[in-house]
């Protein structure tokens, strides 16, 4: 995972074929723990802010006519992942699996952070009845941008505009009011319009959840960088040969994600630099050096997916 082609690997271990080198890198992979099970091992529930960014990343696996989701979480603050795995399809039955992951992981979660998905709401309210939705505003507001037009006609950007500055930028106390600014005076009794407004309203608390919970995001934008990665990883993956490979590529990923530092996070979060996010959570009698040992790091199963996974899961040796 970190650039180093198989045959350079069969340099550094002396190995002579890069088969060699798949075969060890496939096997450690294959012995590595589930990444909730680092979370349930080492980490202090205490040290997490609860504040969990949530997203699906669709992946190809061959028995599947369709892309399936590989659906994982950021604790916000922390920037820690503390659970994904991959599943059939999005649904509710998927996130009420994912949401009793958490439950037992003692992941006492106060807010989730998320696109608009079926079924999401109602597994968060079955499995955490107290927990509450924060709709990811970006999201939200393209939607209507694309409802509009907005893009390709001016016809509506006053409407556009006027919802923007009264309601999704405004205080909280002045949200309502400014719903109701917009309903009358800016939607010109046309029916599409009056009909995004009412709806806001009837979504208004999962819009503006993040008002009443501190260093609570109204966006996905953490987890959409982390989907960027994701993507420089898959993209020349065609596809994974089975739904378990698929999960243990995916899971070592993740572990790697989690114990490799941050050099290039900005603003509120600079202080990360430097630092893993396990290390940032893991209990304090843990010793950081010696759970990366345990786990294997900087031996050879931290390859590079992209460069040694070009096309399948399964090796193949380079033509010449």
């Amino acid at each position: 995972m970190d650039g180093t082609p198989f045959r350079k690997l069969g340099d550094q271990h002396g190995y002579s074929a890069g088969k060699q080198v798949f075969l060890k890198v496939q096997t450690e992979i294959n012995q590595l723990p589930w990444n909730w099970q680092l979370t349930k091992d080492l980490c202090d529930p205490k040290r997490f802010c609860l504040r969990l960014v949530i997203d699906g990343k669709y992946i190809n696996v061959q028995g599947f006519e369709q892309k399936i989701p590989f659906i994982y979480g950021i604790d916000y603050l922390t920037h820690d992942i503390i659970h994904g795995d991959l599943f059939p399809a999005e649904d509710e039955v998927a996130f009420s699996q994912f949401f009793q992951k958490l439950y037992d992981l003692g992941y006492d979660l106060e807010i989730v952070i998320a696109d608009d998905r079926a079924g999401l709401k109602q597994a968060l309210n079955k499995v955490f009845p107290y927990a509450k939705l924060q709709l990811c505003q970006n999201h939200y507001v393209e939607n209507i941008r694309i409802d509009l037009n907005f893009r390709s006609s001016d016809r509506y950007h006053h409407f556009f505009n006027s919802l923007v500055k009264h309601v999704f930028t405004a205080s909280e106390d002045k949200i309502t009011e400014g719903l109701m600014h917009v309903f009358h005076n800016r939607t010109e009794g046309k029916r599409m319009l009056q009909n995004i407004v009412t709806k806001i309203k009837a979504r208004q608390e999962d819009l503006f959840n993040y008002f009443r919970f501190k260093d609570c995001p109204n966006t996905t934008n953490i987890i959409e960088s982390y989907n960027s990665h994701f993507q420089a990883r898959l993209k020349s993956i065609r596809s994974f040969q089975s739904f378990e490979s698929a999960r243990k590529w995916l899971n070592a990923y993740i572990i790697r994600r989690r114990t490799k530092k941050f050099t290039d996070c900005k603003k509120k979060f600079k202080h990360l630099n430097g630092h893993a996010a396990l290390e940032l959570t893991i209990k304090k009698q843990a010793a950081w050096p010696e759970v990366l040992k345990d786990l294997g790091i900087n031996r050879v199963t931290y390859f590079d997916f992209e460069e040694n996974f070009p096309e399948k899961t399964d090796y193949q040796e380079p033509k010449r």
